[in-house]
């Protein structure tokens, strides 16, 4: 039987204050629910209108669809919700390609690079302290589970860069990444939805790279963050591959 604190407890875990304070998250959906379940990461509670989660028995609880949409935040219930642990923040792998991201606002852009990452072997993601909380429940729906195999590391990034020695940046008026030499080591950053690179990040850029418009018109202003990162990251991969 779901209690009014259960119920109380979980509508908390919206709001990052609460979620730093317990370090627990939500996560909804048969398919994002299991990712977490066959993960390193901590279950705590486990809710559910299936009954075969019950082998999870000392975190288990049984609901039916009205109690289960009084708890999820999803308009159309999907079978179950669960709260994990959030884990202690692992030491970033400087040795490889590193993502670092510079105040990424929206979840879903999140979740998508996360995601990305997960995609292209990319093990190590840097945030800076003004990007979007990753356990943000829009952003563990976009991740879609990838979260259980990519770091991801909240860190002064203008401090953190600073003693970076490669560093690629991605702006406007870069050089093409289809024309240019990449690394198979590296930090790659990519910036703000609506600002891009703030000047501070700017300053640290070793390399400015770009992804050219090859429209006849050219008159599209830029591309959404995520879709950048996935041509970015793979046009590393590729190169890598291809050496």
């Amino acid at each position: 039987m779901l209690t009014k604190n259960q119920i109380k407890f979980i509508h908390s875990l919206n709001q990052k204050k609460s979620r730093s304070i317990h370090q627990m998250f939500v996560v909804e959906g048969v398919k994002v629910v299991q990712e977490f379940l066959n993960s390193n990461y901590e279950l705590v509670d486990i809710f559910s209108t299936d009954t075969s989660y019950s082998k999870y028995s000392s975190n288990f609880t049984a609901v039916n669809l009205k109690e289960l949409a009084k708890i999820s935040s999803f308009s159309t219930p999907n079978k179950v919700l669960a709260i994990f642990k959030i884990p202690l923040p692992s030491l970033v792998n400087w040795s490889g390609l590193v993502l670092a991201l510079d105040s990424i606002n929206d979840p879903g852009n999140l979740g998508t690079i996360i995601r990305l990452c997960d995609w292209f072997g990319i093990t190590d993601l840097v945030c800076s302290e003004t990007t979007v909380d990753c356990y943000n429940s829009k952003v563990v729906q976009s991740s879609m589970g990838s979260h259980s195999r990519v770091n991801i590391t909240y860190l002064d990034l203008e401090a953190t860069l600073a003693d970076s020695k490669l560093c690629y940046g991605t702006f406007m008026g870069g050089a093409s990444i289809y024309e240019h030499e990449l690394p198979k080591t590296g930090v790659i950053v990519m910036g703000n939805e609506a600002n891009g690179i703030s000047k501070e990040i700017e300053s640290l850029i070793t390399v400015r790279l770009s992804i050219p418009r090859f429209g006849s018109l050219k008159q599209t202003e830029s591309l959404n963050v995520a879709n950048a990162a996935a041509i970015i990251l793979s046009e590393f991969k590729r190169n890598i591959t291809e050496k």
